[in-house]
């Protein structure tokens, strides 16, 4: 079976921790390269994680004609210029959430992926791959909790690290773009729609200027989507989706072990039950989708249309705050 040999691009700790040690055991996946702008930081990577070439630059890995595809991990004001600069070099890409700053900077990315049709990219919601969501879409798509009427997402960390990426404000650090865009994209994944209108009531800190709390209000029509992120609160993660006749709760929604099984509790008509799901690695399961779709000429699991859909949510939060009042989606 051929493999698509892929290109890391910084020493990113998600990158190191978690992502290439996932691409390194899947079936699709080659991992060949990894970058940095410190040589030494890319040859202590490569050394530890058994990757064949280190460079000293991003530029250096992208002219390497063996790398055919790039993972992207890099801070989140570098994801669409070095994505950018990746198509361009004629590499597919896998870019880490959220794909911008904004949706306006998504859609100048969406607008050069067109021209090069040839290539796939995609942004980096690994939670959609697990199979836990999977039941979860279909428990929904089938009537298995009824009509949807609310979905209620806790995620919590404690970071007061003011020289992690989270924490600098100025490279597109804080709580609503590194955890809140995840129950913005679940919403959307599990009603397989839009919200009309979004409230939002942000918090920041007055030292590192980024939003340490968000609570939000997302308008379906027919349902709301509730949410709660903080960045300096008691670690938490939790998501409830409530139907007309039942419910399902996902106990560990987006960071789910590679190393556990996971479950989830699906209650309808008074009886509960308790589903469980096998060991397996999301960011693996990623990754080889990834490297299917290049492979077979395919489309991507997720086209990068629904990651400039998911910014426009987070711009519309944030001109919420500023108002203080509802904001429509545009």
């Amino acid at each position: 079976m051929h493999k698509v040999k892929w290109g890391v691009l910084s020493t990113a700790r998600i990158g190191v921790d978690k992502v290439i040690p996932a691409l390194q055991k899947a079936e699709q996946c080659e991992v060949i390269a990894i970058s940095s702008r410190d040589i030494g930081k890319a040859r202590a990577a490569a050394d530890r994680l058994g990757i064949c070439r280190a460079y000293g630059s991003y530029e250096e890995l992208l002219a390497d004609p063996d790398v055919e595809a790039v993972y992207n991990p890099t801070p989140n004001h570098l994801h669409v210029p070095l994505s950018m600069q990746a198509l361009r070099a004629g590499k597919h890409v896998l870019c880490e959430k959220p794909i911008a700053l904004d949706a306006t900077e998504a859609q100048q990315l969406l607008d050069e992926a067109k021209s090069h049709s040839q290539l796939k990219i995609m942004e980096a919601f690994m939670y959609r791959f697990h199979p836990q969501w999977r039941a979860a879409k279909k428990l929904v798509k089938n009537g298995d909790i009824g009509a949807v009427k609310t979905i209620q997402t806790i995620f919590t960390y404690n970071n007061l690290d003011p020289n992690n990426v989270r924490n600098k404000a100025d490279i597109g650090g804080g709580g609503l773009m590194d955890i809140g865009c995840y129950p913005i994209s679940l919403s959307r994944f599990i009603l397989d729609a839009e919200p009309i209108r979004v409230n939002g009531i942000i918090e920041f800190d007055p030292t590192f200027r980024t939003d340490r709390l968000v609570s939000a209000l997302l308008d379906f029509g027919a349902a709301i989507s509730s949410f709660a992120v903080a960045t300096q609160a008691e670690r938490y993660q939790r998501v409830h989706i409530f139907g007309t006749r039942g419910r399902i709760e996902i106990e560990i929604p987006f960071n789910a072990p590679p190393t556990v099984p996971t479950r989830i509790w699906h209650e309808a008509d008074g009886h509960l039950r308790e589903i469980k799901f096998d060991i397996c690695d999301q960011y693996a399961i990623q990754g080889d989708e990834f490297s299917s779709a290049i492979l077979r000429h395919a489309p991507v699991p997720t086209p990068l249309q629904d990651a400039v859909a998911n910014m426009k949510v987070i711009d519309a939060l944030l001109a919420s705050n500023r108002t203080g009042e509802w904001q429509a989606i545009s």
